[in-house]
């Protein structure tokens, strides 16, 4: 079984190694066409020194100089058009530091996940939980590094907020249907090697890493409790390489999703601002099919079917938790503008802020109102609920929507979690399901609703600013229905399959007796609490 362990995850790293070496090649070809023809290439800077220039002021405000205007400074003004190379240089240094800046707010959200997760399982696995919300960090990682950043992408052509080397992203694999491109996956940037060790390259992986982090996490808290940690790494790696990749691809790489406005006069194409389908429903879908092969925990369900409470051991851990992941939001949605210099990061920052604000109201108010107690941990899931379900229309709604998105959302949450366990039959510790699947789809066709027409011109190639049904275009709704459905059927079918298989490899679910004891110690070698003592039976 180690054996067969090591191999697999050693082809995962060798997989994509001749397509790496590939690049390198390409990168030799280049250098030596640029000596003949520098003005037609765009090369690698790998150092940051020729990233960001006069060329890069052009279009940077409405305002910006043309094309023609810095050609004339050239030849009658050079010290303006030094100038001129000053500003461009400055404003992708300015993106490049809001991008990383923000990566390192999302990255803290991993945190958060682990304080909340643990916070709201059992004691005696609390180790093991937090283990596996920092390992996914580092497997997921590398896996994304090997080659889900180039699925993602490697074809996602000239990111202008970022300049540099972002054109050489151009290797997208493509079929022809219905006189139609349908783009599938990129092929540039395995390993971040070849003509993609570029300084704009570097700081897009970073900032994208931690999003693709953020999805893969969200499966440990509903397979909380009873998974095995072997059977968990080879997840990390499958999910963070190639499924996460795919689905982004098509939607924030260039691939088909976000096309079907340009095919098929579907809006501006499947829209998603920060990640409500991208990283939430992705997630949360995988966590739905994790959750059904793993089977509930025992002691969860009686013999009639009878849901049985298995309380979490740290409330206030775990609402800590959330409001780490709060804070980490700020830098996922505003930062997904990749561009410190537009400033509807503003009405981001207050929108996630508003909807974060009032889907923990109205979940509190609904506990209250059905079950005449507010429930604090249905209040800080309900918190969350709302910043997933505003991820997708926070650059594209005003506050009043963002308030209504996050009331909807704190009490969608409380439904979903209800009909989950209790009608679904299905265990999900930590209420993952429900918190990121069901209200990241809410957030997607919140956005085909409320869009008000005030951004997002030009958006995949479509001029004219985003609207939602309500504001006069219904085929942007039918774009968030398209790109839901998709997200549901592709991750739905890939993870249940993939767990199916490898639970005939590697067993997915630990030994009753095990479970009953505790995972910390036979699993990841700790106790989280070793001079306490906790209760090890579900009886």
């Amino acid at each position: 079984m180690k054996r067969f362990l090591s191999i697999l995850i050693l082809m995962i790293f060798l997989l994509p190694a001749g397509l790496a070496l590939a690049e390198d090649q390409a990168q030799t070809t280049a250098s030596s066409v640029e000596q003949t023809a520098p003005a037609a290439m765009v090369a690698p800077d790998p150092s940051g020194a020729k990233t960001g220039g006069a060329a890069d002021v052009i279009g940077a405000t409405a305002n910006a100089p043309t094309a023609d205007d810095l050609k004339n400074l050239a030849k009658n003004e050079p010290l303006a058009a030094k100038l001129a190379d000053v500003v461009g240089h400055n404003r992708i240094a300015i993106n490049f530091v809001w991008i990383l800046f923000c990566g390192f707010l999302v990255m803290f959200m991993q945190a958060g996940f682990a304080m909340a997760e643990a916070g709201f399982t059992q004691a005696k696995n609390a180790g093991h939980t937090m283990a596996m919300n920092f390992m996914i960090y580092a497997i997921g990682m590398l896996g994304y590094w090997v080659m889900g950043f180039a699925l993602q992408m490697g074809g996602v052509g000239n990111v202008a907020a970022l300049g540099g080397g972002t054109g050489l992203l151009n290797g997208e694999f493509a079929v022809n249907l219905f006189g139609k491109e349908f783009g599938l996956f990129g092929t540039r940037g395995f390993f971040l090697s070849g003509v993609t060790y570029d300084t704009a390259i570097f700081a897009l992986f970073l900032f994208q890493m931690v999003f693709m982090d953020t999805t893969a996490t969200i499966p440990t808290g509903s397979m909380a409790e009873r998974w095995t940690f072997k059977s968990f790494v080879v997840y990390g790696f499958f999910i963070s390489a190639i499924v996460y990749p795919l689905y982004a691809n098509w939607v924030w790489g260039g691939g088909w999703l976000s096309q079907i406005g340009k095919n098929f006069g579907l809006g501006h194409g499947h829209l998603d601002f920060a990640g409500s389908s991208v990283v939430h429903m992705t997630g949360g879908v995988a966590a739905l099919a994790g959750a059904i092969v793993l089977g509930p925990r025992l002691g969860k369900f009686k013999a009639d079917g009878t849901p049985v409470a298995l309380p979490g051991h740290h409330i206030p851990m775990a609402v800590v938790g959330c409001f780490i992941l709060a804070f980490g939001w700020f830098g996922f949605n505003t930062g997904s503008t990749l561009s410190g210099g537009d400033l509807r990061i503003g009405v981001v920052a207050t929108n996630t802020m508003l909807a974060g604000g009032a889907a923990a109201f109205s979940s509190m108010l609904y506990m209250w109102l059905r079950y005449g107690k507010p429930d604090i941990s249905m209040s800080a899931n309900g918190m969350l609920a709302g910043l997933v379900a505003i991820t997708a229309p926070c650059a594209f709604v005003n506050s009043v929507s963002a308030v209504i998105i996050g009331l909807i959302a704190g009490i969608l949450v409380c439904i979903s979690v209800v009909f989950v366990e209790r009608t679904l039959k299905i265990d999900d510790p930590v209420g993952a399901v429900s918190v990121h699947g069901v209200n990241g789809t809410w957030g997607v066709l919140a956005l085909g609703l409320f869009a008000d027409g005030t951004y997002g011109d030009g958006l995949n190639g479509i001029a004219g600013p985003v609207k939602g049904l309500f504001y006069g275009d219904g085929s942007q709704l039918a774009a968030q229905v398209v790109g839901s459905l998709t997200n549901i059927v592709f991750v739905f079918v890939v993870m249940y399959l993939f767990f199916k298989i490898l639970d005939k490899i590697i067993p997915l679910r630990v030994s009753e007796e095990l479970e009953l004891q505790g995972l910390d110690q036979a699993e990841v070698a700790v106790s989280a609490y070793p001079d306490f003592h906790v209760r090890t039976s579900h009886r």
